[in-house]
């Protein structure tokens, strides 16, 4: 599939940095002319990812959090979210409800939030070498003059 645009931006992984990765994913599909809630279901899913590289994959440490994201021909969204932090032992575990290393303070719900609100979501990650997160989310064309 024709990648009609795409964006890349690095940052620190400061939680603040969180809701910027949010408004510049945002931004970034504003040219799909997006619906609201598929606007909201994307950025919800972009900061599950990127506070999932902060708080997890850099625990109390700073790094670098990478996104790259592209807007295909047929109106779909990738969103790549990388660390190169501590990594995910057991990925499958890890995508489980409820299931956290970050204590008490965190749900555990990061992933089940990212697959509910996207088409797509596929994690590659190893021990010591860090994690990817890549989301797909199918936009609605809108005909022109709505």
């Amino acid at each position: 599939m024709r990648t009609v645009n795409k964006m890349e931006l690095s940052f620190p992984s400061h939680s603040v940095n969180e809701s910027f990765a949010r408004g510049a994913v945002s931004a970034f599909i504003l040219a799909l002319d997006p619906l609201v809630t598929e606007m909201n279901d994307l950025k919800t899913a972009v900061s599950e990812a990127v506070t999932n590289a902060i708080v997890h994959g850099y625990r109390d440490t700073i790094g670098t959090v990478y996104i790259s994201a592209k807007i295909l021909a047929d109106d779909r969204v990738i969103v790549k979210i990388r660390d190169r932090g501590c990594g995910i032992p057991d990925i499958e575990k890890a995508m489980e409800p409820l299931y956290t290393t970050g204590g008490e303070e965190r749900a555990g719900l990061g992933f089940a939030v990212m697959q509910s609100f996207c088409d797509r979501v596929r994690v590659a990650s190893a021990p010591g070498r860090g994690t990817t997160v890549t989301l797909t989310k199918q936009f609605t064309r809108r005909n022109d003059g709505e």
